[in-house]
Order: C-alpha cells, then sequence, then structure tokens
C-alpha cells in the first residue's frame, strides 16, 4: 500500500463527504479540499522549537510515549495538513471590521469540532495498519502556557508542525502563509509509520509574507480590531484577550457559540488564500 497517497486521499474525502464539515444551515462546507504534508520526527526543528518556543515543546517522541508509555516507542512521522477556510466564509469575515462574522465564528467552534473528528479517524485509520498514533492536541500532555519565552504557547503548535512538514512560512500577524492562504485551521498526528517527507519551504521561516520581502504591506496591521499587530509583530496577549474575552462577550451568546475567533487580520489581506505575489513596483 503506499501509506502516503493513501492518507492524503482519505484525509480528503473525509474534509468532501464528512457531514459535520457543514454550516449548521447546509449552504456550504466549512472547509475546502485540504494540503496534506509529512515531517520526519527527527527533523532538527522539532529540537529547536525547544528554544523557540519554550523547554516545554513536545518532540515527536515525547508526544508519542508521554501518551502511550512506553520508553522504547519511537516517533517517525508528523502527519500535517491545512483546511482552508471556504470562500463564503472568508467573504463573510471580509466584510467585518470589529468583530467576527457569524459563520466565521461558526468555522471556529463547530469547524474545530470537525477538525477534532479528522484527528481521531487518522489516528484511529493508522491503528487499523497496525502503527501506533497520536494527535497532539487532544493528548493527556497537551498544556497551554503563559509565559513562554514568545508569550502565549502550548506544549504542541500546529502552526509549527505544519511548517516542518513544508506546508507554509509564517507572517508578521503570526499565522502561518501556505499556498491556500493564512484564513485556515491545522491539524497533526504523530505515528511510528514511516512516510517520506515533504520538500521543505526553502528560504527564510518568513519568506512568503510580503512585509519580510521588503514590501509595505501594513494589512492585517489595519484589520486587527485590537491593534495587537504592530510593524513589530503581534501581540498574543492582546490577541488573547480581544478574541476570548472581548469578542465572546459581545456575539458568543448572540452566535450560540463557546469560541468565536476572530480572524480579521485573515481576511482582507494580500495572502487571505495564496501566497502573495511579489507586486512589480
Amino acid at each position: 500500500m503506499n501509506y502516503e497517497e493513501h492518507l492524503r486521499s482519505e484525509i480528503t474525502r473525509i474534509v468532501r463527504e464528512h457531514p459535520a464539515n457543514r454550516l449548521l444551515d447546509d449552504s456550504g462546507p466549512y472547509f475546502e479540499d485540504p494540503l496534506v504534508g509529512f515531517a520526519a520526527a527527527n527533523n532538527p526543528l522539532f529540537e529547536e522549537y525547544k528554544q523557540i518556543i519554550g523547554p516545554f515543546h513536545l518532540t515527536p517522541d515525547e508526544v508519542l510515549r508521554a501518551e502511550l508509555c512506553p520508553a522504547a516507542l519511537k516517533a517517525e512521522t508528523v502527519i500535517s495538513w491545512v483546511l482552508p477556510v471556504a470562500v463564503a466564509v472568508r467573504r463573510s469575515n471580509r466584510r467585518e471590521t470589529r468583530l467576527p462574522s457569524h459563520e466565521w465564528a461558526h468555522t471556529r467552534a463547530h469547524g474545530e469540532e470537525f477538525n477534532n473528528n479528522l484527528r481521531r479517524t487518522i489516528v484511529a485509520l493508522l491503528e487499523e495498519w497496525g502503527h501506533q498514533a497520536v494527535a497532539p492536541l487532544l493528548s493527556s500532555a497537551f498544556t497551554r502556557v503563559d509565559d513562554g519565552p514568545a508569550g502565549i504557547a502550548s506544549s504542541w503548535s500546529e502552526r509549527h508542525a505544519a511548517y516542518a512538514a513544508g506546508l507554509g512560512t509564517f507572517s508578521l500577524s503570526d499565522g502561518l502563509i501556505t499556498p491556500r492562504g493564512i484564513a485556515h485551521r491545522l491539524g497533526s498526528v504523530v505515528t511510528n509509520l514511516v512516510l517520506p517527507p515533504s520538500t521543505p519551504v526553502t528560504g527564510d521561516h518568513r519568506a512568503y509574507c510580503l512585509v519580510f520581502r521588503g514590501r509595505e504591506c501594513t494589512s492585517c496591521i489595519r484589520r486587527c480590531p485590537a491593534s495587537a499587530i504592530t510593524e513589530h509583530g503581534h501581540d498574543k496577549n492582546i490577541c488573547s484577550e480581544y478574541t476570548y474575552t472581548t469578542a465572546l462577550g459581545e456575539v458568543g451568546e448572540e452566535y450560540q457559540v463557546s469560541v468565536t475567533g476572530c480572524g480579521l487580520c485573515q481576511t482582507g489581506v494580500p495572502c487571505e488564500s495564496r501566497i502573495p505575489p511579489t507586486p512589480s513596483h
């Protein structure tokens, strides 16, 4: 069996066909066709993340062993995917200037429930094939850290896993710009199944962001309703306070969700749905 192609096909099939990947009014999906990449578990980046993110950030080996216990268990591959937010949802949020749209909030809340279902399904599939697997964000070892070297962080970063799998590079706003843009949700599974790693992104880890290509792009700065993004970067504490307290407090009950997200910096910007081309002038 070609495990790599089978996984890509299965993840795509689930995104296209699963009934949970539908807006509550059934007007369309939360997410469009995914991108899927693979990182070798021994990629040096995962050790570097302990310095970049914090010593609490887990390596793939640590994720697998924390959940499944055997000290001899060795991780081989991190399977990572990008779920691009559907165009109709992006369009609805593009019109907003202060609070997330109803569709965006439901994508953040219920779309992430679908993403969790996808994580569990891929773990179960790998186990059917006779391999060990863990979805880091669903594992007992997953924790949030409020005072890491880079501010608010967690013991596993889906963005950094996706970067290691060659799926994108970072932006001024701390998001991951992929070939399908920055408006997305991410997921990953760690397994002891050996899979060929995807081609890494060459150049700087911020290569797809116009700002780091020397262009004057202030789109995400202007779109942020909390002023959490400046030319110096993204303040996670301000962003988190606005997203999980202000926005949720204002529209959470109206939208009937327990989390709303914000996403204004991911919509109405040049990198919303693609890697932005460098302007010629």
